[in-house]
């Protein structure tokens, strides 16, 4: 049978596999780590051709609930979504007790979160990033590259890009681990008080080099984040250049209705 008829609608064969696969993972009935049934198996199971389940099975990745590893098949991700919260993660008492924003979040989800840096050092600042920080492109700037993981899965890259003349005169900046509360601790410690963060996302696909480095099937959806960090003078001491995997995080946001 091709088609099922619900609600005045002929609903596919394959999209009712898929939801079907799809509520068995959301139950546990298929668990974080478990294989899901091969296409041979689940023909049999749903008595349909390979080509249906072949559609199907393209569903239940785009769930996000699952990814492919080439010569295994499917496997259901144990990768529950950090929630973003636009209104506290950056509050300064998180850093007044020693809690950068990540790791903030990832105690608030019960996971277990590490950082690996990846690079410290001075680049010459590309053109969007430049403009950004109110300098010339190719003006020498502090680049810090990490490389976030979540209960041991990487799923976030940042790169902060800081003013040199800001961050010549704090050496904690160019240390692997800048102390509690992470750079922007530092940044306060030494005068430049924030007053706003000012953020920029984009839904994208996962270039191939992103998608091996965050341990993603290639084209898996991500999130581009461009973050300015702006003290009380006005001025942008940081960006932050960020890529994550899409099903990990939840953004939600705190809007004043007010002018």
């Amino acid at each position: 049978m091709g088609t099922a008829v619900g609600g005045g609608r002929a609903v596919p064969r394959y999209v009712q596999i898929a939801d079907d696969i799809v509520q068995q993972i959301r139950a546990g009935v298929l668990a974080p780590g478990d294989m899901v049934p091969s296409e041979s198996e689940l023909v049999e199971r749903y008595g349909v051709a390979g080509g249906t389940i072949r559609k199907a099975m393209a569903e239940v990745r785009a769930s996000g609930l699952v990814e492919t590893r080439h010569g295994k098949g499917s496997l259901v991700k144990a990768r529950p979504p950090v929630r973003h919260r636009s209104s506290d993660r950056f509050r300064r008492t998180h850093r007044q007790e020693g809690r950068a924003a990540y790791l903030a979040e990832s105690a608030q989800s019960g996971a277990e979160a590490k950082v690996s840096v990846l690079f410290i050092g001075p680049m010459e600042a590309p053109e969007e990033i430049a403009g950004r920080l109110g300098v010339a492109a190719g003006t020498q700037v502090l680049a810090r590259r990490r490389l976030y993981f979540r209960n041991g899965t990487p799923v976030e890259t940042a790169t902060s890009y800081l003013p040199w003349d800001v961050v010549k005169d704090i050496p904690e900046l160019f240390s692997e681990n800048p102390g509690p509360g992470g750079i922007y601790a530092r940044l306060e410690d030494h005068g430049h008080v924030f007053a706003e963060y000012v953020e920029t996302l984009q839904a994208r696909p996962a270039a191939k080099a992103e998608a091996t480095e965050l341990s993603l099937t290639p084209g898996a959806p991500v999130v581009h984040l461009l973050r300015d960090a702006v003290t009380e003078e006005g001025r942008v001491v940081e960006v932050c250049d960020t890529l994550m995997a899409a099903d990990q995080f939840v953004f939600e946001y705190r809007i004043p209705a007010r002018d």
